[in-house]
C-alpha cells in the first residue's frame, strides 16, 4: 500500500490526471481549482450545500465524534467538566485554551460580575419592544444595540480591548436575557447581585417576585443550571458559531457577530428543538398514546423530536447527563408530569428497529426542556437560556477564527443556474 498522502483525481472529461495533497484527513478545495476543461475554465468546484461534508476552518476547541458519542471541549470530555466544573471555569477553558488557576478563575469571576450592569439606556431600548414580543427577539435586537454603546469594541486586534468585550458580553448575556423575561411578563427590572454567582445572580434576575423582596436562589437548581450551561456552552461548527465566524470574517465587533450569531439560533431548526420536544410530549398527552403517535412517525406524518442528530450517530453525550440531572431538579421542583412520557417514549423508540436503523437516539434536547419548564421557565425563553450559555462558544470561536492568519472574509462561490445573456431588445 502506497503511503503517499495524496488523492490522485482523473479527469474523465479530459483524461488528465491530478495529484492533490490530503492534510488533516482533508483536501483543500482551492486544489480543484486546477482540474479545468481549458485555459478559460474557471476551475472545478466542489458543490456543497449546508456544508454537510465541508470544513471552514481548523480548530482546536471543540471535538466531536458523532458516530462513537464522544464531546470534548480542548481534550476534556464533556462528562468530567459537568461533574466537576462551572460554567464560568468552563468558559475560561473555552476562550484561553487551559483550565483556570484558583488566582485566574478569581479575577475572570470578578472581571465578569463587574460587568453585569447594563447601560439604563439599554433598559429603555428593551421597554420599547410590544408587550407580546417574544424574549428570543428582543434578545437579538438588544446584543446589536450594545454595539453602539461600546465603540472600542471594533478594535478587535487589541488584546486588552478584546478582552474588555468578553468581559461584557458574558457578563451582561445573562442581564439581558433577564431584561427580555421581565419585560414580556410587565414584571419591573430586576439589578444584578454582585454577591451571588453567575447563575444564581440569572435566576435573582429573572424570579424575584420584586426589587424591595428577598429571593434565594435554589442552590439545586442553580447547579442544574449551571451544568446546563456546561453543556451547551460549545458544539463545533453549527449554525449560529458558523454565523459569528462569518460576521467575524468582515472584523465586525463581537456584539454585531453575537447578534447574528443569536439570530441564528433563533430560527426553529437550531435553538427550538427543545421546545418542539415540549409540545410533542403534550400532544402526546399519555404513555398509553405513545404508540399510535410513533405508527404515525413510522408513516411520515410525524416528527420525532429530541432524537436525532446531523453529527452523533449515537446517544449524545449530553443527554445521558440531563437525563441524570432532571431528577434532581424534579425532587425540588416536583415531577414534570410529561416525564413518564418521555421515559416511555425513549424506552419503545430504543427498542424499535426503526429508529435503531437510522441511528436515531436521543438528543440534548430530548430533556433539557423539561428541566426548564419545570423550573418555571415558559417555552419561549428556552432559547434565550441556550444563548446565554453558548455565549462562551461563540466568544471562543469568533477570537480563534480572527487571529487564524489562514482566514480570509467569508465569501462562498456559486453555482450560476439562471438564464445566460439576455436583451430587452
Amino acid at each position: 500500500m502506497s503511503e503517499k498522502n495524496t488523492l490522485t483525481i482523473i479527469d474523465n472529461r479530459t483524461g488528465k490526471q491530478y495529484e492533490i495533497p490530503i492534510q488533516n484527513g482533508a483536501i483543500r478545495a482551492i486544489d480543484l481549482r486546477q482540474i479545468k476543461l481549458s485555459q478559460d475554465d474557471f476551475g472545478l468546484l466542489s458543490y456543497d450545500p449546508g456544508f454537510e461534508n465541508t470544513a471552514s476552518c481548523k480548530s482546536s476547541i471543540t471535538f466531536i465524534d458523532g458516530e462513537k458519542g464522544i464531546l470534548r471541549y480542548r481534550g476534556y470530555p464533556i462528562e468530567e467538566l459537568a461533574q466537576k466544573s462551572t460554567y464560568l471555569e468552563v468558559a475560561y477553558l473555552l476562550i484561553y485554551g487551559e483550565m483556570p488557576s484558583k488566582a485566574q478563575l478569581q479575577e475572570w469571576i470578578r472581571n465578569i460580575t463587574l460587568h453585569t450592569m447594563v447601560h439604563e439606556n439599554i433598559k429603555k431600548f428593551m421597554d420599547g419592544f410590544h408587550h407580546d414580543a417574544h424574549p428570543m427577539g428582543m434578545l437579538v435586537g438588544t446584543l446589536g444595540a450594545l454595539s453602539t454603546f461600546y465603540p472600542d469594541a471594533k478594535d478587535i486586534f487589541d488584546m486588552q480591548s478584546r478582552t474588555k468585550q468578553i468581559y461584557r458580553l458574558l457578563g451582561k448575556m445573562p442581564t439581558m436575557a433577564a431584561l427580555a423575561y421581565r419585560h414580556s411578563l410587565g414584571m419591573p427590572y430586576i439589578y444584578p447581585d454582585n454577591d451571588l454567582s453567575y447563575t444564581e445572580n440569572f435566576l435573582n434576575m429573572l424570579f424575584k417576585p420584586s426589587p424591595s423582596t428577598k429571593y434565594d436562589p435554589d442552590p439545586v437548581l442553580s447547579k442544574a443550571l449551571d451544568v446546563l450551561f456546561i453543556l451547551h456552552a460549545d458544539h463545533e461548527q453549527n449554525c449560529s458559531t458558523n454565523a459569528m465566524r462569518s460576521v467575524g470574517s468582515s472584523y465586525a465587533d463581537p456584539y454585531s457577530c453575537a447578534a447574528a450569531a443569536a439570530a441564528a439560533l433563533y430560527g426553529p431548526l437550531h435553538g427550538g428543538a427543545n421546545e418542539a420536544v415540549v409540545r410533542m410530549l403534550k400532544e402526546i398527552g399519555s404513555v398509553d398514546r405513545i404508540s399510535e403517535y410513533l405508527e404515525q412517525v413510522h408513516a411520515h406524518k410525524k416528527l420525532l423530536y429530541g432524537f436525532g442528530h446531523r453529527i452523533y450517530k449515537n446517544y449524545d453525550p449530553r443527554a445521558r447527563i440531563i437525563k441524570e440531572l432532571a431528577y434532581k431538579v424534579f425532587e425540588v421542583t416536583g415531577k414534570n408530569p410529561l416525564l413518564d412520557i418521555a421515559l416511555e417514549l425513549e424506552r419503545i423508540a430504543l427498542s424499535d428497529e426503526y429508529f435503531l436503523s437510522r441511528k436515531l437516539y436521543p438528543n440534548v434536547d430530548f430533556y433539557s426542556g423539561l428541566i426548564y419548564q419545570a423550573m418555571g421557565f415558559p417555552a419561549s425563553m428556552f432559547t434565550v437560556l441556550f444563548s446565554v450559555a453558548r455565549m462562551a462558544g461563540w466568544l471562543a470561536q469568533w477570537q480563534e477564527e480572527i487571529l487564524d492568519k489562514e482566514q480570509g472574509i467569508a465569501r462562498p462561490r456559486q453555482i450560476y443556474i439562471g438564464p445566460a445573456t439576455r436583451s430587452l431588445q
